[in-house]
């Protein structure tokens, strides 16, 4: 059986990382699931995600929407500590260096934009929806392949403005030197956050690995719980994200082919 945690793995909260998957690993023996004693950290992560070994997995909403759909079982998604968000919702951050003086969007027009990846949720679909596609608003798109390295681009001048998902952007602030030169100009609406995901599975396996996943989390230490900014997990289902998936593929936001200029993360 595979098992990763591989969306919000910062080497700063990897202990925390690593205590909530013996949290959960311990519910998921307790249902009566072989769980394997370490979490895999895998580099190909649609074939991580698509394993018929997988136990659990953090998959991103849009590729959940739109190309995981039927081929794995959602069990849920954690919940954060995010203001204004229900639990199981996240939403994007807009931020732009703290000594800019425009006050919205807009006045970023035909300046760089920095975004992670063009299938994420966070960094670019959901900026798209609320904002208008980045191709048509900015002049140069930057992909950092990475959020924290969309902080940094934007921090160090790569980039004048990116969409960071809120529960990075809370790492960041705890944890990013970058972060403290930039400030929140905007947020998009809140959307389903981050899921967790199975192998396919009956219906009742899915019920008591969902069960599990939250009693893993409550079991959790109060302090691994707030490093993480974990409050709990939701039993979001798959309708729940299906209106995500007009993101997908990202060229339905471009009007044009563009460069993209790719920087390290």
């Amino acid at each position: 059986m595979i098992a990763a945690l591989p969306m919000y793995d910062w080497p700063e909260v990897e202990a925390e990382t690593d205590a909530l998957w013996r949290a959960v690993r311990e519910a998921f023996l307790a249902a009566g699931f072989a769980a394997p004693e370490a979490r895999a950290r895998p580099a190909d992560l649609f074939a991580h995600w698509l394993s018929p070994d997988l136990l659990l997995s953090q998959t991103c909403g849009l590729p959940f929407s739109a190309r995981l759909r039927g081929a794995v079982t959602l069990l849920g998604a954690p919940a954060y500590d995010l203001p204004g968000c229900a639990p199981g919702f996240y939403r994007s951050v807009v931020v732009v260096r703290a000594d800019e003086a425009a006050g919205a969007v807009a006045e970023f027009a035909g300046r760089a934009f920095a975004f992670n990846m063009a299938e994420s949720q966070s960094g670019f679909a959901a900026f798209a929806a609320s904002f208008g596609p980045p191709s048509r608003l900015f002049g140069a798109l930057v992909e950092t392949g990475a959020h924290r390295g969309s902080i940094r681009a934007v921090a160090e001048g790569r980039a004048d403005i990116a969409s960071i998902d809120a529960v990075t952007w809370r790492l960041a602030l705890d944890h990013e030197p970058a972060a403290r030169a930039l400030r929140v100009l905007a947020e998009t609406p809140p959307t389903p956050g981050l899921p967790w995901i199975t192998a396919r599975r009956r219906a009742e396996e899915a019920a008591r690995l969902a069960v599990a996943a939250e009693a893993g989390i409550a079991a959790l230490s109060a302090a691994a719980r707030a490093a993480l900014h974990l409050t709990g997990f939701a039993r979001l289902a798959e309708a729940d994200y299906e209106p995500l998936v007009a993101g997908w593929p990202a060229e339905n936001w471009r009007e044009a082919p563009i460069d993209t200029p790719r920087r390290a993360p």
